[in-house]
């Protein structure tokens, strides 16, 4: 089974980014956790972080080419982009929409994901674990679970 990561823009910021908010651990040590998980599950994991919605645009158009499924961390993108909402349309490749911290517990225009009704589920608020609950959780449905 093949999944990829995506993630949007400042997650390459954690670990300095408003730590009380997103935690204090880095993309990096979450890509690790990540992997240790799929490695266990014997899951083949590529990862992806980007700053620029177009090239977000441009990996989830790659999916149906190289993953079964997909991790997606739209970050500030979940909230304003319908181009990646396309995208997410136009290639049907299963995903769970990940969020570190509780976006229904942030500011009123942080509630509302442009991308959770496609998804097969939503993790939120719980920190990096977010990341490994929710490539359980796609492994589970890719498998039928």
């Amino acid at each position: 089974m093949r999944i990829s990561v995506l993630n949007g823009p400042n997650l390459n910021l954690l670990g300095q980014r408003e730590p009380e908010l997103y935690g204090s651990k880095t993309l990096a040590e979450i890509e690790s956790l990540v992997r240790e998980e799929a490695k266990r599950l014997g899951a083949k994991i590529s990862w992806f972080q980007t700053n620029h919605e177009g090239e977000l645009v441009e990996a989830i158009q790659n999916l149906p080419r190289r993953a079964d499924g997909a991790v997606l961390n739209g970050a500030a993108f979940t909230h304003t982009s319908l181009a990646i909402r396309d995208a997410l349309l136009a290639v049907k490749v299963p995903f769970v929409e990940v969020h570190l911290s509780n976006i229904f517990a942030r500011e009123e225009r942080r509630r509302h994901s442009l991308f959770a009704d496609l998804a097969v589920g939503v993790v939120t608020g719980f920190g990096a674990h977010g990341y490994v609950m929710g490539l359980q959780a796609l492994h589970a449905a890719l498998r039928g679970d």
